[in-house]
């Protein structure tokens, strides 16, 4: 098992992903690079008030520890006490344009050390991606999860129904009843096919990413809207907002580790709005996201 291969190729993805949106966006990012007083460090990538992008992070970490915090200890009992290494990309990006759904991406690597020759390092990685929108297009979602399957079927076919379910249970913001967006693939604790193959599996997924994204953002970014529209968004927004905070795992974990706060908060939207008991008038553009969109449905079946 070489971490190294694995911190290049995440590092080398970062520059990848950052590169492809500033040409899209025609902004830089602000790019920030720090260190962990307990170890480790990492680059965060900030792009805000941009031509296509209202705010978008893509961040870079890797950090050490002695021992683990309790969003991970609980999950993994059998790597309590031991010390641990972690690193990741992240990216979260929130558009201006309202037809432009929001995205994120996450692929993680961990490994909790052996201390002794009687003990293995015990190892995994963890990632996927979700689509968000405020207005939905079928076509759209189609074409995100075709991808993820595409690259997940290279592997073993069923992946992509299974880490589909995944992402779908997830996403899912239980207070409210209602999923976060249309879903896509997440997968944890993935070490099956052993630590080359598994890389293989990670690596096919990070870079599968542009694909999925990207064509969608041109797809719509030149959409006419409006204050309706964008009032709309910012209402949505308040519910990633909502997940990020209650169940995302990341972010408890970053907390939970004395993880750098500004880094960790990089998926936050610049501008939110709550309503007390808000609902859509039946029949609108608005109501069509939660009787088409934010249900429970297989995307690649529409056009067969």
């Amino acid at each position: 098992m070489n971490t190294q291969d694995v911190f290049s190729y995440l590092q080398n993805l970062q520059a990848k992903i950052v590169e492809a949106i500033e040409l899209v966006d025609g902004k830089n990012f602000l790019q920030d690079s720090w260190q962990r007083p307990e170890g480790g460090g990492g680059t965060s990538c900030l792009l805000e008030e941009g031509n296509v992008f209202e705010r978008a992070g893509v961040g870079f970490s890797h950090v050490l520890g002695t021992k683990l915090p309790p969003a991970a200890s609980v999950a993994h009992p059998e790597a309590a006490g031991r010390p641990w290494e972690a690193m990741g990309v992240s990216l979260v990006f929130h558009p201006r344009n309202p037809y432009v759904p929001t995205v994120h991406m996450n692929v993680r690597f961990f490994v909790a050390k052996a201390q002794n020759a009687s003990e293995q390092d015990i190892w995994w990685f963890g990632g996927g991606m979700d689509l968000t929108p405020y207005y939905g297009f079928s076509e759209d979602a189609e074409h995100f999860h075709r991808t993820n399957k595409t690259v997940l079927d290279a592997f073993d076919t069923s992946y992509y129904p299974k880490f589909k379910k995944e992402c779908d249970d997830y996403f899912f913001l239980k207070h409210r009843q209602e999923p976060r967006g249309i879903g896509g693939i997440f997968y944890d604790d993935f070490s099956e096919l052993g630590f080359e193959r598994s890389f293989d599996f990670h690596r096919a997924v990070g870079d599968a990413f542009l694909q999925a994204y990207l064509p969608i953002v041109q797809r719509r970014k030149d959409t006419p809207y409006g204050e309706r529209e964008r009032d709309f968004q910012a209402y949505r927004r308040g519910r990633y907002v909502e997940f990020n905070l209650i169940y995302d795992r990341g972010t408890i974990f970053g907390l939970q580790s004395n993880g750098r706060t500004e880094s960790i908060l990089l998926s936050m939207p610049p501008i939110v709005k709550w309503r007390y008991d808000w609902k859509p008038e039946s029949g609108s553009p608005e109501a069509k996201l939660y009787t088409d969109f934010l249900i429970a449905k297989d995307w690649l079946s529409l056009n067969q």
